[in-house]
């Protein structure tokens, strides 16, 4: 199938490593032009080696914390220099510490919030400007599957990911009449470094597989076919949603 999107750029927070890293994979193997970043220049070297030999497009490579502002502001405009404006923007960021409500303090909450909304406000604000004058964008969220059934030990995670899906929600509805889709990707155990370090610390990772219909983890690429389609031309009329790519753990209906 052709996705429609080859010689589109996309922008992916936190893609030296995990599932940001995969999802720039395949969106560069489509032939987009993607714009990568992560804190350790090491990992963000790697990681563009890695690109560089599958990709289609081009590709910029810049070290950036997604919580910091000013690394923010440089990246997006190194970005836009580059390509002169983004089509597709991937929010994604770590995750915040595991533990139970009071084993965090207010600084654990504000650095939660720092990482997981408003680094997506951030990028999300840089962007905006770009696709509405081409009438054209996709925004596409990475949060996890703890915003739609809350994960065991993990309160941080389960509060402040479910505030970037109400800011999905009302952006689908807000920036539908400019050609502009947004949505959220729930990734549910996925293997990454993050999962494996949970597996080793909090007793009730060790056992999760019991708790997934395909009774296994999955694979970063896995999840990131799911992005790229919805980045994808043929997902143009799909918007406001939040799509779970679990193996089947979450238990709602809807």
């Amino acid at each position: 199938m052709d996705l429609g999107i080859t010689g589109k750029t996309a922008l992916i927070g936190a893609s030296s490593d995990g599932l940001g890293k995969a999802v720039a994979k395949m969106l560069a193997s489509e032939g987009v032009n993607v714009v990568i970043c992560g804190r350790t220049q090491a990992t963000l070297e790697e990681a563009e080696a890695e690109i560089r030999a599958v990709t289609r497009g081009e590709i910029l490579a810049q070290t950036c914390d997604v919580t910091s502002e000013d690394d923010r502001k440089a990246l997006l405009s190194a970005a836009l220099a580059k390509f002169g404006a983004i089509d597709i923007l991937v929010t994604n960021s770590g995750g915040p510490p595991a533990g139970k409500f009071e084993d965090h303090d207010a600084a654990a909450w504000q650095a939660a919030f720092d990482l997981l909304l408003q680094s997506a406000v951030g990028l999300i604000n840089g962007v905006l400007p770009g696709m509405k004058k081409k009438g054209w964008g996709r925004i596409i969220a990475i949060t996890s599957q703890a915003v739609k059934q809350p994960v065991e030990n993990l309160v941080l995670s389960n509060s402040v990911r479910a505030s970037v899906v109400g800011l999905v929600r009302t952006l689908a509805n807000e920036l539908g009449e400019y050609g502009v889709t947004v949505n959220n990707v729930m990734p549910g155990f996925t293997r990454t470094k993050r999962l494996e370090k949970l597996m080793e610390t909090t007793p009730a990772f060790r056992t999760i597989t019991n708790e997934i219909p395909l009774g296994r983890i999955g694979e970063p690429d896995e999840f990131a076919a799911m992005v790229t389609f919805l980045a994808s031309q043929q997902a143009s009329y799909i918007t406001g949603v939040s799509v779970p790519v679990d193996g089947g753990w979450i238990k709602a209906l809807l």
